[in-house]
């Protein structure tokens, strides 16, 4: 039978696919299933997955209503790969060619093209996913040469092709590139949080969490507060809404922490960018424009389209320079087993309370307390790069391998002998109490790094710098930290190490 098997992944929900833009509705048929290995290969967060399972359901109903005839196969099907669903679609219509628009992660690519063709008898055409600003070619041409592969380098190459927020004479807005500077102030209830919108579950969504709750209610994560998009009209209010009553707020306090307030100025768009819901180009227009309106000062704006055409852009394109050896990278030889309080909570440590809670019940925690407070820990405490990937990657609803890879093992753990970040970004408890309330209701004390309840931040922070002296004495931006190692007291710095150490022998009673 002439036509195709069109394979539309779970991330890939967009009228705007590539593999769909040419799809013909009388010979084509569509496959999207619902399958074992994809829900299963880490232990995803029961929210991720009914949104994933709901979006895919949803979508499939919008390309049968534009005339496509959809092959859907749900869990209970029981089909344990994408591949097993090809072959079911095959045989049931005839059709033996594939096209489909490269899978996001690694892994997947490398079977499709590796062993799905004698697996399954049939052809597979891969076309580049184009919804992305910056082509692997492209990326490829930037880094190429490149003693640094910086990502603000790569941003304002970025501004210069995209055009945003660029001047006619090829300046960038304000005389600027970057705000981040004024982007660092605490919240101290300044400017009251917006309301986040309330997207109703409907029969689609409720049929679905009942396959969730019966078949991954045992992951780690609740259900009872799922709150994400759906569909492309709800990821577009969700835009709408953020732009409207968050993004004025949003550069100003972007970095700061409140315990109790997981979501702040945040967009909480990233599920609907990374699953295909929203395009990144339409995301930062809208940004952009709501600056030109006067309805959003310039610093927010550019802090925010910074995060999609500039961090999100960039690790993509890191993600499959570097791939496959980038995913085994561990140049500080961090190995500690991961803490139970990471998938309870339990800790008395109330920043990595706050952050893991907020992960619990609503798969979403922003990025600084990624970054800076569960990424912080596990640097400073030296534990394993794989198991804090593995965290990141199944309790996020947000997270695909492609964008939290490079954040975690780069930005996060320094794995990667400084690819990405130019220095560790390791803190002690001195950074969470600047920018949060969080040391306020803790019951360490953030003033101390060697008494019985000093904040374990404090002393490991030390012990990271000191055990990792070989790699960071001669770095330029640590020299002062190294320097100031060296002036404190030898008691003191007996003291600091041996609260670290206990600190370290009991990780799971912190």
């Amino acid at each position: 039978m002439s036509g195709h098997l069109v394979l539309v992944l779970g991330d890939q929900l967009s009228d705007q696919l590539v593999s769909l833009r040419d799809a013909d509705p009388d010979s084509d048929r569509i496959v999207m299933a619902e399958v074992r290995d994809e829900a299963t290969y880490v232990p995803h967060h029961p929210q991720k997955i009914l949104l994933l399972f709901s979006a895919m359901r949803h979508f499939a109903e919008r390309l049968r209503a534009q005339g496509f005839v959809v092959d859907y196969y749900d869990y209970d099907q029981g089909l344990s790969s994408l591949a097993d669903a090809l072959v079911q679609s095959s045989a049931d219509t005839g059709i033996t060619r594939v096209r489909l628009a490269e899978p996001g992660e690694w892994r997947l690519k490398d079977a499709i093209m590796k062993r799905w063709p004698e697996q399954t008898g049939l052809s597979f055409t891969l076309l580049e996913d184009d919804r992305f600003l910056c082509s692997h070619e492209q990326f490829r041409r930037w880094a190429s040469g490149r003693k640094s592969l910086r990502m603000e380098n790569f941003y304002r190459d970025m501004r210069r092709r995209t055009g945003l927020l660029m001047e006619p004479d090829g300046q960038p807005a304000g005389d600027r590139w970057n705000y981040d500077s004024a982007n660092r102030q605490p919240y101290k209830g300044q400017t009251p949080v917006p309301t986040r919108p309330d997207f109703r579950a409907d029969k689609i969504t409720k049929q679905a969490r009942a396959l969730v709750e019966r078949e991954f209610g045992h992951h780690f994560g609740d259900l009872d507060q799922f709150n994400w998009p759906v569909t492309r009209d709800q990821a577009q209010q969700a835009l709408s809404h953020f732009i409207e009553h968050g993004l004025a707020s949003f550069g100003d306090y972007q970095d700061a922490m409140v315990g109790g307030e997981p979501f702040l100025f945040h967009s909480l768009i990233s599920t609907s960018l990374n699953c295909g819901l929203l395009l990144p180009l339409e995301v930062c227009e809208a940004a952009e424009q709501a600056w030109r309106d006067g309805d959003a000062p310039l610093n927010a704006v550019e802090g925010f389209i910074r995060q999609i055409i500039g961090w999100r852009e960039y690790v993509r394109g890191i993600y499959w320079l570097k791939m496959p050896d980038y995913v085994d990278r561990n140049d500080l030889d961090s190995q500690r087993p991961l803490p139970h309080f990471y998938w309870t909570g339990e800790t008395g440590m109330h920043c990595m309370a706050d952050a893991i809670d907020s992960t619990r019940r609503h798969a979403y925690s922003h990025h600084i307390q990624r970054l800076m407070v569960t990424g912080n820990f596990a640097l400073i405490a030296g534990l394993s790069v794989q198991a804090i990937h593995e965290w990141y990657l199944a309790v996020y609803a947000d997270a695909y391998e492609w964008v939290e890879l490079p954040n975690t093992l780069g930005m996060v753990m320094h794995a990667d002998g400084g690819l990405l970040g130019s220095k560790p970004y390791a803190a002690s408890g001195k950074y969470i109490h600047r920018m949060s309330d969080h040391c306020r209701q803790c019951r360490y004390r953030v003033t101390t790094a060697t008494d019985p309840d000093s904040c374990p931040f404090n002393s490991l922070y030390w012990h990271f710098i000191r055990r990792h002296r070989g790699h960071f004495e001669n770095h330029p931006r640590m020299a002062m930290i190294y320097r100031s190692w060296e002036k404190m007291d030898a008691n003191r710095k007996r003291a600091i190490m041996a609260r670290a150490n206990h600190l370290l022998e009991n990780l799971d009673q912190l």
